[in-house]
């Protein structure tokens, strides 16, 4: 059973994450299938929009690091550098709705999309450093860029969680919605850009994108090569034995 679920509707193809036992923490085999959706859905002309969500409480708890121990991204074409390079240049519009848990990618990944709306019980975290390793998905890059260093600093260093009501105020999310209504306005935010002309909103976001698309994938390259050799790190491996006999 897979445990990524892909629908195409009316020009919107969904990517929904489903694996709630574990909290749809990421696999490599996970990334490998989200890597595959995105590059079937730019290569479809039906699809205008992607949009990526999990289920109500539950958006993703970030990597799940017993696979990571198992199958450690040690080069820059491991699945999840290939998947992460994939989404920072997709061409098409990509929407979220969040709610519940969004830790390490689950937060980075708000960097890498154009429209946001999550749950009010929404709850994000970036604690990298505290499992011995740096920020991943060009967030060192972006984040300091929409927060400021000193904020970006403490968010993504010092770890500590923050809700949905911080992440729009820093202007990570577009809108906060009670726990039983963000699907809802996200799947209609998707409709409503899957009808405007495909063309004029892919360049919209080329133009948008422009300026930083060029430092973004400098520093993905960057950020790929230290997170792989602290994987491997002494220290890491002490957080991350002690995290596993939780």
């Amino acid at each position: 059973m897979s445990d990524i679920v892909f629908r195409k509707e009316n020009g919107v193809y969904e990517i929904e994450l489903d694996r709630p036992s574990k909290k749809n923490a990421l696999t490599e085999s996970m990334y490998i299938e989200l890597n595959n959706g995105l590059l079937e859905a730019e290569a479809d002309p039906e699809v205008r929009v992607v949009l990526i969500y999990g289920q109500p409480f539950c958006f993703t708890a970030g990597n799940d690091l017993k696979d990571f121990v198992e199958n450690p991204p040690l080069t820059n074409d491991a699945p999840t550098f290939v998947m992460l390079r994939t989404m920072a240049n997709f061409v098409k519009p990509i929407v979220l709705a969040i709610d519940g848990p969004a830790v390490g990618i689950g937060t980075t990944i708000c960097l890498h999309a154009d429209l946001i709306y999550c749950g009010e019980s929404s709850r994000f975290q970036l604690p990298f450093a505290r499992l011995a390793l740096v920020p991943e998905f060009a967030s060192s890059y972006l984040l300091p860029r929409l927060t400021g260093h000193v904020k970006a600093f403490e968010l993504l260093v010092l770890g500590e969680p923050f809700d949905a009501q911080t992440a729009k105020q820093i202007g990570m999310v577009n809108e906060v919605l009670e726990d039983e209504h963000y699907i809802t306005a996200a799947k209609q935010k998707a409709l409503d850009l899957a009808a405007l002309p495909a063309e004029a909103v892919q360049e919209s976001k080329r133009l948008l994108k422009r300026p930083v698309l060029a430092a973004i994938n400098e520093t993905l390259i960057e950020e790929a090569s230290v997170f792989s050799r602290l994987l491997v790190s002494p220290a890491a491996k002490e957080k991350f034995a002690a995290f596993l006999k939780k």
